[in-house]
């Protein structure tokens, strides 16, 4: 057996949490991937899985293993993407993951365009409000909007959006509008427990931090936008997010002089995956999209 096939057949039950359901995922058989496991442990000298009739787990040597399996055979892929032609046409399925609302008012109109000009290209999206694990879940593209933690995978930052402060007229009119950021002490505050979400907020002159967790704390940006619409307090969100409820005078943008700074928009990817036709593609084609939005 050889050592690629048992690299595989390691990442798989890792993956899938078995042998039996990594043996279904390779399209083999159990005892196939419990030999190449074995024969994979006798080549390191090292035990990669604790067994039980109910569980495997990873041992501290499997783990350290992993993230490296993972990356060699990564590579192995982009370096046979690469030799079957970086300029060929984008075909295959392209996996991708973005913001709820940002996917659906920006990253699926690229994606409708792309199928249509590439009939051969299939798309699964993964819309989410939370960051996954691009490796671990198979992503080829990541929209990530906010800073970037360090980390091995390729960046690209194609713009940024404005985070603003808003409230509904109805609000305003019972509590008032805070004329500096020392006037929010008191006000109802809409929290979300998204990747945003943090008990310090930044204003253009001062960081401003909660004293107290906000009274309504919501987990997806229409429910924020719904509860702020319905007077139920201050958001603060991100301009895309707030551009049509804004024009329709559903909210209003408050502390405008005193506004945070803006946080990049990135698409984050495996270097190896760079020269995917299909992602080059997709990157082009979102560079562009912010562009005509004005959001670069």
């Amino acid at each position: 057996m050889d050592r690629l096939t048992t690299l595989e057949m390691f990442v798989a039950v890792a993956s899938e949490g078995g042998f039996a359901a990594a043996a279904r995922k390779l399209g083999s058989s159990p005892p196939a991937v419990t030999r190449g496991i074995a024969a994979l442990e006798a080549r390191l000298g090292a035990r990669l899985f604790h067994r039980s009739t109910r569980a495997v787990a990873l041992t501290d040597a499997g783990a350290a293993f992993l993230e490296q399996a993972r990356r060699i055979l990564a590579e192995l892929a982009g370096a046979e993407r690469a030799l079957r032609g970086a300029e060929a046409e984008p075909r295959g399925q392209l996996h991708l993951t973005a913001p709820v609302m940002f996917g659906r008012l920006h990253v699926l109109p690229v994606v409708g365009e792309l199928m249509a000009q590439h009939r051969d290209l299939a798309v699964r999206m993964m819309l989410i409000d939370r960051n996954v694990r691009i490796v671990e879940e198979g992503i080829d593209v990541a929209v990530r909007i906010g800073p970037l933690a360090d980390s091995t995978l390729k960046a690209k930052r194609i713009g940024r959006v404005r985070q603003m402060l808003v409230a509904s007229p109805a609000y305003l009119a019972r509590r008032g509008a805070p004329a500096a950021v020392a006037d929010l002490v008191g006000h109802e505050l809409i929290g979300t427990m998204g990747p945003r979400w943090t008990a310090e907020w930044q204003f253009a002159s001062r960081r401003w931090r909660l004293d107290a967790p906000p009274r309504l704390v919501l987990n997806t940006v229409d429910s924020v936008l719904a509860a702020a619409e319905a007077g139920l307090g201050i958001a603060n969100l991100l301009s895309y997010q707030l551009a049509e409820a804004i024009d329709a005078g559903r909210l209003i943008s408050l502390l405008a002089d005193e506004a945070p700074p803006p946080l990049p928009v990135h698409l984050l990817f495996e270097p190896s995956r760079a020269g995917l036709p299909s992602v080059r593609a997709f990157v082009a084609a979102m560079t562009a999209r912010m562009r005509a939005a004005g959001l670069d």
